[in-house]
């Protein structure tokens, strides 16, 4: 009765809890099942691989694409004896798998290929070399370029291009050269310069160096500095660092270009706002109704003033329109380009720059204090005296054409205003009318109401921008030459544009879409190869009728001969 009664006590609800607890807290880790169990079935890469993985996009893309149409190299089968080529349609795979995964060398695709569960399930097993990777990005460039544009016509046929409004923009991207390797006139001259003072020093050290040989050699046996024959072999490599220096600077002189590459032919220092890129200025067109890169381009000039047009005109193409609103920042404001967007049937929204600062500083009158009569063709001051045209145009140093509109002296000495409006030195006040000044007068008045569509601007294609550089980490090309950086930056606006298209279609609709196309190409091809059977037996027949119609006229004159 007392034991009973003390294993009660002992084994009380509070006890029991306790002991619940500690049991809890001391369970063993998580174990998966022993790597040499056998089984009957083993698992497919098929089941590590979901329904809704991005590879099975990049699947259905490329399966619909015609890559021999497009250009890629070996699309049509391997070629001579000897080993297989791998199918172009695998490499697009892996290229687009590791541009949307931030994987672009080709020896980190070879080690993912090896080792990624889908990336294997995506190229099947195979396991391409990183020459093989890198080959087929640097033969390609122009494939690479005509399955970007193929995809923008697709965005058409999705209509998800609006065609209405664009946002124009330029970025720099580093190039696969150093700042060191470009070479500049002015860097040229200094480095001439440099050079001429360390040979005319070498040269005193040489000629010092002569001197002590001499007066030492009647009482010395070693005869002068032994340093003698180091000095001169640092003069001789001075002379041949200044021979290819000047080399260069002539060269530049000769084509006429302000920079010569050494590593990248076609990579320049591009400057802005003080950071300097060696690289290239990438310039993009985003469609605004879902930020979509329309058209890009690659250029090596860091000035964006005369992008516009081609750029917005590329657009308009792209887009199949016949008109097309573009906006862009202040960098591209230029009165040619704007003309050039007016015939064109670009309507451009560009804030234009503020270039009389220093006359507002003085307290005098800028340009936009003078207004013209078109009627009378005129420009009025604030005084309200008339600046009259002066017979000719004037060529500006940047090649334009401008009307001189020029006051009388004898009003402008009297004018109460004259020291707002003339300089110390200056008797009479003369404003440039570019020839073609209307348009700027039109464009004025458009931005007068484009406060909003500014505003856009940013939204639009700063995003775009952001999104490639900060979250795929695009800063900087791979390859060199404009052939292939295009090519290269084909392949990251086309890895942009498949990201946001799976996520506006949503993933069932995006691979439907292209499971669709790739059935009707498949059906396409049949009834080609079956058109091309039937042309062939056609010919056939009638091949065979000609000769048999041809040798029975010959067996029937034999046969009258005999006879």
């Amino acid at each position: 009765m007392g034991f009973a009664y003390r294993l009660s006590k002992n084994f009380s609800a509070r006890n029991l809890d306790r002991g619940t607890i500690l049991l809890m807290t001391n369970r063993t880790y998580k174990t998966g099942p022993c790597r040499e169990q056998m089984s009957l079935l083993p698992a497919r890469v098929e089941d590590y691989v979901a329904r809704d993985n991005p590879v099975r996009a990049i699947e259905a893309y490329v399966c619909a694409l015609d890559l021999e149409k497009l250009g890629f190299r070996h699309a049509g089968g391997g070629l001579g004896a000897g080993q297989p080529s791998y199918d172009p349609a695998d490499l697009l795979k892996a290229y687009l798998y590791g541009y949307l995964n931030r994987v672009r060398s080709s020896r980190r695709l070879e080690q993912e290929a090896q080792r990624n569960l889908e990336l294997m399930w995506l190229l099947k097993g195979l396991t391409p070399g990183y020459r093989t990777i890198a080959n087929f990005r640097r033969d390609n460039w122009a494939a690479l370029k005509a399955t970007n544009r193929e995809f923008v016509l697709l965005l058409r046929e999705l209509q998800l291009l609006g065609g209405e409004l664009v946002a124009i923009d330029g970025a720099f991207f580093h190039g696969d050269a150093s700042k060191a390797s470009i070479k500049t006139k002015k860097r040229l001259a200094e480095q001439l310069v440099a050079i001429d003072r360390d040979i005319e020093e070498y040269g005193k050290a040489l000629a010092s160096n002569d001197a002590r040989e001499e007066e030492r050699s009647s009482g010395d046996e070693d005869g002068g500095s032994r340093d003698g024959g180091a000095v001169a072999d640092k003069l001789a490599a001075l002379m041949v660092r200044r021979a290819k220096a000047q080399a260069d600077l002539d060269r530049l002189k000769a084509s006429g270009e302000t920079q010569l590459s050494t590593t990248d032919a076609d990579a320049r220092l591009l400057s802005k706002r003080g950071h300097v890129v060696a690289g290239y200025n990438v310039q993009i067109a985003v469609d605004a109704k879902h930020k979509l890169i329309a058209t890009s381009e690659v250029v090596n000039d860091g000035n964006d003033t005369g992008q516009l047009y081609e750029v917005a005109e590329a657009a308009k193409e792209a887009l199949g329109v016949e008109t097309l609103k573009a906006v862009a920042d202040t960098g591209y404001y230029n009165g040619a380009t704007l003309k050039e967007c007016e015939e064109g049937g670009i309507v451009a929204y560009v804030p234009p720059p503020k270039r009389t600062g220093g006359l507002e500083e003085q307290g005098r009158f800028t340009h936009e204090a003078f207004g013209y009569d078109a009627e009378a063709d005129v420009y009025r001051c604030p005084a309200g005296a008339a600046l009259r045209p002066m017979n000719g145009f004037k060529t500006s140093p940047a090649g334009r054409q401008d009307v001189r509109y020029v006051s009388l002296k004898s009003v402008c000495k009297t004018c109460p205003l004259r020291e707002r409006c003339l300089g110390p030195k200056s008797n009479k006040r003369t404003i440039y009318r570019w020839q073609h000044e209307a348009v700027i007068d039109r464009h004025k008045e458009r931005m007068k109401q484009a406060g909003t569509l500014m505003r856009q601007r940013a939204c639009l294609v700063e995003h775009p921008f952001g999104t490639l550089k900060c979250r795929a980490g695009y800063r900087h090309f791979l390859v060199r030459g404009f052939d292939k950086v295009r090519g290269e930056w084909s392949l990251m606006a086309l890895c942009y544009n498949l990201a946001r298209v799976i996520n506006i279609l949503g993933f069932d609709g995006f691979v439907a879409f292209f499971a669709n196309r790739a059935a009707q190409r498949a059906i396409l091809r049949v009834l080609h190869n079956i058109t091309q059977a039937v042309s062939r037996a056609a010919a056939s027949i009638k091949h065979f009728s000609v000769s048999l119609s041809r040798n029975s006229a010959i067996a029937c004159f034999r046969f009258s001969t005999t006879a």
